[in-house]
């Protein structure tokens, strides 16, 4: 669901990994390319992909990643041959049209750590790759160095966030840091095509990794709504959390560290409590910054409920009475397609694909990166039910026309089939 909560933080495990030496006919076989050229005939069969992503709905979840990576490879599996290598336990296996292959990484670092799950990844697609693969996305840097092994084939790179952006837009001084936005900066440049999931993710790449512009689509994530609309009586739900039925309920879910804004939003709530003493909050999620932000609120009205399962999460959704997102730095905003699924309002900040999606005073509010900005705004739109439950459904219309997976799919689908067309571009961009 949401990049929430699920930041369990899967611990890596503190090992050296091996060192993957591939058999003479695996690096035979990697010299390999899918046919040079495909007529329109040929083109239009179901092709053969394969998606690298170290993340899914079916194994470990972390975050955004993997309903975004699951949901697409499941849509292309109603028509392709889709094949998914990702982290996981037990045997390979096909679920919802696709055939997951998983590996079990170690490593001291997370560097070690993705390297190790990117040859452990690179051994089971070599067994898999008579006849050839046709395609091979990858999904945001954990597997560069599978990329790199295979930079000769019909390749692209899907860039959900880059490392600057997870640090909240600003630049790190760690050696992790400099070690992730390297491989960022190969990724983008090694695939023949990159995807990003919003026009400011595609500005950004341009900016930090010269990313050539037509090199790039951009293509939304999309959505079920259908999985995020819970009928039930809201004021049951409230009571279970110790608030009145009647009382507006703001929620906030998502990682509690620096990117997310969950500090903006604690800051704002003594300015929103002077307006409305009965407005109640929750915050749901782990991260670094939740004992400080504990601290922060014994005196509020706000209930921390550390991570939570779908179920419950669907039922905080549906009984609140509006969604904040306070991010600093936002690829897309997940958080905003679900609100809008449930027909919620949302208050937030004007960065990133949140900018692009929302229209203003319309299905939601966009306010500046400041805590007093998002005071206003949540405080303007709990004075106004109608207007709330308005922009609610607006939401919901727009994710119905906009982010609907099957027409996302078809949009991935013709890039798939314009690089196996005309093999050696780099144009023909497309855009949501």
């Amino acid at each position: 669901m949401t990049e929430q909560k699920r930041t369990s933080a899967k611990k890596i495990i503190v090992k050296s990994g091996p060192q993957h030496e591939l058999p003479a006919k695996q690096k035979a076989a990697k010299q390999a390319t899918v046919a040079d050229h495909r007529t329109i005939q040929e083109a239009a069969q179901p092709l053969k992909i394969a998606q690298f992503c170290w993340e899914s709905l079916h194994a470990i979840r972390e975050g955004g990643l993997s309903p975004a990576a699951t949901h697409l490879a499941e849509v292309l599996g109603m028509t392709h041959e889709v094949h998914f290598f990702t982290r996981g336990d037990g045997p390979d296996r096909n679920m919802g049209g696709v055939t997951y292959h998983f590996c079990q990484p170690e490593g001291d670092t997370i560097l070690d750590y993705c390297h190790d799950m990117s040859m452990k990844l690179l051994k089971k697609f070599y067994e898999l790759d008579t006849p050839p693969f046709d395609i091979i996305h990858f999904h945001d840097w954990h597997c560069v160095d599978a990329l790199e092994e295979l930079k000769d084939r019909t390749t692209l790179m899907s860039y959900h966030s880059t490392e600057y952006g997870r640090n909240g837009g600003n630049f790190g001084d760690s050696p992790e840091f400099h070690s992730i936005s390297a491989k960022e900066w190969s990724g983008g440049h090694l695939a023949r095509r990159v995807i990003t999931v919003s026009k400011h993710t595609e500005t950004e790449i341009m900016w930090l990794y010269g990313i050539p512009e037509q090199k790039i689509a951009v293509i939304p994530n999309g959505i079920y709504p259908e999985q995020f609309c819970l009928p039930l009586d809201p004021g049951s739900v409230k009571k279970r959390y110790g608030i009145h039925p009647l009382a507006p309920l703001v929620f906030f879910i998502g990682r509690l560290v620096y990117q997310k804004g969950p500090d903006l939003l604690v800051d704002a709530i003594p300015q929103v409590l002077k307006r409305r003493w009965d407005v109640q909050f929750i915050i749901a999620g782990k991260g670094d910054m939740l004992r400080e932000l504990e601290e922060r609120c014994r005196t509020f009205p706000v209930r921390f409920t550390g991570y939570i399962s779908d179920e419950e999460y669907l039922q905080i959704l549906n009984a609140c009475d509006l969604v904040v997102i306070p991010s600093r730095n936002e690829p897309f905003g997940l958080v905003l397609t679900e609100a809008w699924s449930a027909e919620r309002c949302v208050v937030a900040t004007d960065v990133g694909g949140l900018s692009e999606n929302i229209t203003n005073f319309i299905d939601g509010i966009k306010v500046p990166v400041r805590a007093d900005s998002l005071a206003w705004g949540i405080s303007y739109i709990l004075e106004d039910p109608v207007r709330i439950r308005a922009m609610g459904l607006a939401g919901k219309r727009k994710v119905l026309f906009r982010f609907n997976w099957k027409d996302i799919g078809r949009m991935m689908e013709q890039v798939y089939i314009t690089m196996l067309m005309r093999p050696g571009e780099e144009t023909g961009r497309k855009e949501a």
